[in-house]
């Protein structure tokens, strides 16, 4: 059951199915591929908001204020990644979406900066899926594979809890997230780290 007291079962097929409701998603896993980047996913709000717009009875992208990607490359130069940012940008000039694309090999170089505190060289674009502040949004894509990525399971996205997560531990942040969300979805719960 949900924290509304709705029987669901999220798996994986239920998460496509949801996710890929939303057109945008299903454009964007359709053209990525045609790029050819290292380790592409598809990831955060898009896709967990999609199952909570769902279980809302609101359209699926609904709140979707952006769309995440994540990819890996080696090579760490701004430029890169910016000519990465600008294929994106003509691959989807025809749809009116803000898409957020970052080579995961590189955070570590902006993140103090912009947020505060240390962020390690992530090895994988997995691993920058792994540090989300909340445990149940921790979900991928691969647009090359179909696969979904969710190392903590689907059931806190699917039951509306809201839990730190332990690979990054920032309550402040935490919080300040989680209420951003519970602000739009109203019956989310945030779950306190101190107990």
């Amino acid at each position: 059951m949900d924290s509304r007291g709705t029987k669901m079962t999220l798996n994986v097929g239920g998460l496509a199915r949801i996710a890929m409701a939303n057109p945008l998603n299903a454009e964007l896993i359709s053209r990525l591929p045609s790029l050819g980047l290292n380790q592409c996913m598809l990831t955060a709000g898009c896709l967990f908001q999609a199952v909570w717009n769902h279980q809302s009875h609101l359209p699926s992208a609904w709140g979707v204020k952006d769309y995440d990607v994540f990819y890996f490359d080696n090579d760490l130069s701004w430029e890169a990644e910016n000519e990465v940012i600008g294929s994106v940008q003509r691959l989807f000039q025809d749809l009116e979406v803000n898409i957020e694309i970052k080579n995961q090999a590189r955070v570590h170089l902006w993140y103090s900066q912009r947020f505060g505190g240390s962020y390690p060289q992530l090895q994988s674009a997995k691993e920058g899926i792994d540090r989300y502040l909340i445990a149940g949004t921790c979900i991928g894509w691969d647009v090359e594979t179909s696969e979904v990525y969710a190392p903590n399971g689907l059931a806190d996205t699917e039951q509306g809890l809201l839990r730190i997560n332990p690979k990054n531990p920032k309550p402040d942040l935490f919080y300040q997230k989680a209420k951003s969300y519970q602000a739009r979805w109203p019956w989310l719960r945030i779950v306190d780290p101190q107990g």
